[in-house]
């Protein structure tokens, strides 16, 4: 069996290019002319790769690096072998990723699964869609009718983008994803499986039964943001759902109905939030983080992993615990509990 390329490189960048590209600065005089063909792990670095530092965890690794070249903080510059071009910087990992991008393009955003340029065959497009030119449709998409594609964006196999539905300009759409009753801005990368658009979980509850409320809202995904494979995001039920631009959500994020996350926001895989919960620009919720509904999160607030938030979380706090609450304090319960565990029973104790 061959081994498959999937990512093919578009060009060896050399290290003159990758300081102009970066900013780093080299610790020695060097030469400007090697190249880099790819990047590695800092244990898997040879010549020819470019590796990074950026956890001291991994500091004394890379003494033993083999790599043409290494990305470093000031404090860890040192310890590079002088066979191997140390880069400084205060930012090794996004300097890295930097040059991954310029060297492995294909692996910024998805592209067609069937390798097609155009509209194929097999799509299924309604005549009174509007697609610009440079769209790209995979066998078995179904776009709706007055739904609009901008320009250079590729639609997967078997997505549906439903009536009315605006998709902007240089966006990946993954396969089986269906986006419904949204706008979707410019740039944006939707993964594989994701639902968009669907009824949020509104219901008039009583004693005689649950009335269903209508959910007469949009979903609206600004610019730049990215969602992982097999996300649901909520249309709203009286207002639109709100995903801010350059907000990075993870695999397997629920988003309900009328929330409002801001820009540039972090949220991790298993994050349940629910409805009109509003966040702030530049959070952060960790893995399996459980938010209940009309709270208010702060600007820059980061929400610990499986944290259970029941409150509003203050700008720039950090909570965690379940109940959650500021993770001082949160972490002293957690050391107090500790002890009471560990004391030894008193010698009157009956077990």
């Amino acid at each position: 069996m061959s081994d498959p390329v999937f990512f093919r490189r578009a060009g060896a960048l050399t290290i003159g290019e990758i300081i102009e590209l970066t900013g780093a600065k080299p610790l020695r005089e060097v030469d400007l002319t090697a190249q880099i063909e790819a990047v590695a792990p800092l244990d898997q670095g040879v010549p020819g790769t470019l590796v990074f530092l950026d956890n001291p965890k991994y500091a004394d690794d890379v003494r033993a690096t083999r790599a043409t070249a290494c990305f470093v903080g000031p404090r860890y510059a040192d310890r590079v072998p002088e066979t191997t071009i140390a880069l400084v910087t205060p930012e090794p990992y996004a300097a890295c990723a930097k040059v991954s991008a310029r060297l492995f393009p294909g692996s910024m955003r998805p592209g067609s699964a069937f390798g097609n340029i155009g509209i194929s065959p097999g799509a299924y497009i309604h005549p009174d869609a509007r697609l610009e030119d440079g769209v790209t449709v995979d066998p078995g998409a179904v776009i709706g009718p007055r739904a609009e594609v901008g320009e250079g964006t590729v639609i997967g196999a078997n997505a549906v983008i439903g009536p009315d539905v605006r998709i902007g300009r240089q966006c990946s759409i993954g396969p089986q994803s269906t986006i419904l009753f949204a706008l979707i801005g410019d740039r944006v990368i939707i993964h594989p499986g994701v639902r968009i658009g669907q009824d949020g979980f509104g219901f008039a509850m009583s004693p005689r039964g649950h009335l269903k409320v209508p959910q007469i809202g949009r979903v609206i995904v600004q610019n730049d943001v990215e969602i992982g494979a097999n996300t649901t995001i909520d249309r709203g039920a009286n207002r639109d759902t709100v995903i801010g631009e350059g907000t990075k959500v993870d695999n397997l994020v629920q988003i309900a109905h009328n929330v409002t996350i801001g820009r540039h926001c972090v949220i991790v895989s298993q994050v349940g939030i629910s409805g009109s919960t509003d966040i702030g620009d530049f959070v952060a919720a960790g893995g399996q983080a459980g938010i209940t509904g009309h709270l208010k999160i702060g600007m820059g607030a980061q929400i610990g992993a499986q944290s259970g938030v029941m409150t509003d979380v203050p700008a720039g706090a950090k909570f965690g615990g379940s109940p959650a609450k500021p993770m001082r304090e949160h972490m002293r319960e957690v050391a107090t509990l500790t002890k009471l565990a560990e004391r030894k029973p008193s010698s009157d104790s009956k077990e």
